[in-house]
């Protein structure tokens, strides 16, 4: 893997966590302001929410904040998904790279 490819791989991951950073603080802010919840809540939401986990405990309680979660749902579990895929293939990538050389110092 040359240089190039490297600088490319990071520019990716990075690009992945603010992604990540930026959904989860716009939801963050988003409900903070929308329900009137603390920040602690409205970020245990936008968690919840982005990883589709859900339990039910919070939940939107007008028409509007319930509009945005549905848009906030339709883009943000996308973008979440393919973020971790981008992290998880990089993970991969390093590690599959370490054990090729492993394997070829090994050989010599």
């Amino acid at each position: 893997m040359n240089i190039l490819n490297k600088n490319t791989d990071r520019y990716h991951v990075i690009t992945a966590v603010a992604s990540l950073s930026s959904l989860m603080a716009v939801g963050t802010i988003t409900f903070h302001f929308l329900e009137k919840w603390d920040w602690a809540t409205s970020f245990y939401f936008s968690v919840i929410t982005l990883t589709t986990v859900g339990y039910g405990d919070i939940y939107p309680t007008t028409d509007v904040s319930r509009i945005v979660t549905a848009f906030y749902i339709l883009i943000g579990v996308g973008a979440v998904l393919a973020s971790l895929t981008v992290i998880a293939t990089d993970r991969i990538n390093k590690t599959a790279g370490r054990m090729r050389n492993f394997a070829d110092n090994k050989q010599d």
